[in-house]
């Protein structure tokens, strides 16, 4: 479990590092607040991107095992937007289109 303080991006690829895993996310399941939809829009920025590489959310992202998968979706604070991989399989987002696309961390990185 990690926050999303560096962008969702950044904190999905440290989980797959730590986890030596990959990951499938999906576009249309990642929350975003309408507020935030509205305001990427004023600035003509994609609000998936801003998702990806924007920081500061203070959500947390975490993983469960798929045993677990009936408790947390019961959950409706709980957004489910993806699933684990094998590392071979890479990191990946599925977008609205059905297009896949390599997840890269384009969040904060303090250590630049």
């Amino acid at each position: 479990m990690m926050d999303v303080s560096d962008g969702l991006s950044s904190e999905i690829l440290h989980i797959c590092k730590q986890s030596n895993l990959g990951c499938v996310l999906y576009e249309d399941k990642i929350p975003i607040a309408e507020e935030s939809r509205l305001a990427a829009f004023k600035f003509e920025i994609d609000p998936t991107t801003c998702a990806l590489s924007g920081g500061e959310d203070y959500e947390l992202l975490f993983t469960v095992s798929q045993s677990d998968y009936e408790k947390v979706s019961a959950n409706a604070n709980i957004s489910i937007i993806g699933y684990m991989t094998e590392v071979s399989e890479g990191s990946t987002i599925i977008t609205k289109g059905g297009g896949r696309h390599a997840i890269t961390a384009q969040g904060w990185n303090p250590l630049k």
